[in-house]
């Protein structure tokens, strides 16, 4: 099935937009949602991560996994 995709030139013959078929869109728009949802992870492990170093470089004692897990259970 091909796919076409038309463009818009100016008066120059410049391309200045593109008109791709709903099918197309849809699909491109779901793909990148999905590639900013792994930024977005791969941005919170890498600040999570810079700051365990930071602590670690100033002496300060770290949180446990069992601590933070048992935080706010009373």
């Amino acid at each position: 099935m091909p796919s076409i995709i038309k463009y818009m030139v100016n008066e120059k013959g410049s391309r200045t937009s593109v008109i791709v078929p709903i099918k197309k869109w849809e699909k491109l728009n779901d793909d990148y949602q999905k590639l900013q949802d792994k930024v977005k992870i791969f941005t919170g492990l890498t600040n999570a991560i810079n700051e365990v170093y930071e602590v670690k470089r100033r002496g300060k004692k770290l949180q446990t996994l069992k601590d933070f897990l048992n935080e706010g259970i009373s």
